[in-house]
C-alpha cells in the first residue's frame, strides 16, 4: 500500500469525483455546508498546511482506490481536528483502515502531532468500527448536527493520542 500526495490534476479530479458521490459525501462536512469539494477546492486544500490529503493504493499496485485526510491541522497545538477516509473503489473494502493507520503514523511521527480527532454519524456503523479498530476513544456526542435526507443525526466524537497509536499491520 502506498499513500500518494494529491499532486497532479488527474488524481485531484479522481478524488473530487469520489467525494461528489452521495454515498460518500453524505457522511462528510468540509465546513460551511460543503459536502464535496470541487477539484479547484481540493487543489487549494493540498496547498495549505491546514489539510493533509493522500490517495491510497492496494498492495502491489499504483491504482488509487481511496483517499484519507486530516483536516484543521494545527502545528502549534499539535492537533488535527478531523481524520476521514473515503473508499473510491468499494471492492477494496479492507484498505481504508490501513490507509488511515498509515496517515496517523505520518501525523504523529513526521508532523509531530499529539492528538487527532475524528467523528462519524451515529448511523454509520462501519465507520464507528473502523475508528475503534484504529484505537480511537469515544469522547462524546454532538447532537442533531448532521443532516442526511432531511433528518438530523448525532455525530459521535473520538480522539486518539500519539501515545495510543499502533499502526495496523499489513495484510
Amino acid at each position: 500500500m502506498k499513500l500518494l500526495p494529491l499532486d497532479c490534476p488527474e488524481l485531484i479530479e479522481l478524488v473530487a469525483n469520489w467525494l461528489s458521490q452521495q454515498d460518500n459525501y453524505k457522511w462528510l462536512d468540509f465546513g460551511n455546508g460543503v459536502h464535496s469539494p470541487t477539484p479547484i477546492s481540493l487543489k487549494v486544500m493540498t496547498q495549505r498546511d491546514l489539510h493533509v490529503l493522500r490517495a491510497f493504493t492496494p498492495d502491489g499496485s499504483d491504482l488509487p482506490i481511496g483517499v484519507v485526510g486530516l483536516s484543521n491541522v494545527d502545528r502549534r497545538f499539535k492537533t488535527a481536528a478531523s481524520m476521514w477516509a473515503v473508499l473510491g473503489r468499494k471492492r477494496y473494502g479492507g484498505f481504508a483502515p490501513r490507509a488511515a493507520s498509515k496517515l496517523l503514523t505520518f501525523a504523529f511521527t513526521e508532523l509531530g502531532l499529539e492528538s487527532v480527532g475524528a467523528w462519524t454519524v451515529e448511523i454509520n456503523v462501519p465507520a464507528r468500527r473502523g475508528l475503534e479498530q484504529l484505537g480511537f476513544q469515544y469522547i462524546g456526542r454532538q447532537r442533531r448536527c448532521h443532516w442526511i435526507d432531511g433528518r438530523p443525526y448525532d455525530r459521535l466524537l473520538y480522539d486518539l493520542l500519539a501515545t495510543e497509536h499502533r499502526e495496523l499491520p499489513d495484510a
